[in-house]
């Protein structure tokens, strides 16, 4: 099973712009597709974004579609989110795991521990 650890979340204006990474041990994080979902205080879990196990495919939430860019880099075991045009309703913890499928609000099989975006307006 793959241990993950995200990181590069902190406070930002709107408009401005952060990129997540998230950390993989193991040598089988290459065979995983992967995602992002999110969760703010008081809210449910939402989606955000999922990538193919070879980074061929990628698949957003509609309401990040045009400002987040999902990609991962293999031989470093490394997934990223890339978060332009940051908006206040950005802002919560932000979680990547294992995605069960490549469909948009696919479950997640494991994740980290996540990390803090704020967005201030």
């Amino acid at each position: 099973q793959v241990q993950l650890v995200e990181s590069g979340g902190g406070l930002v204006q709107a408009g401005g712009s952060l990129r997540l990474s998230c950390a993989a041990s193991g040598r089988t994080f290459s065979m995983y597709d992967m995602g992002w979902f999110r969760q703010a205080l008081g809210k449910e879990r939402e989606f955000v974004a999922a990538i193919s196990w070879s980074g061929g495919s990628t698949h957003y939430a509609d309401s990040v579609k045009g400002r987040f860019t999902i990609s991962r880099d293999n031989a470093k075991n490394t997934l990223y989110l890339q978060m332009n045009s940051l908006k206040p309703e950005d802002t919560a913890v932000y979680y990547c795991g294992t995605a069960l499928s490549l469909r948009v609000g696919t479950e997640f099989g494991s994740w980290g521990q996540g990390t803090q975006v704020t967005v201030s307006s």
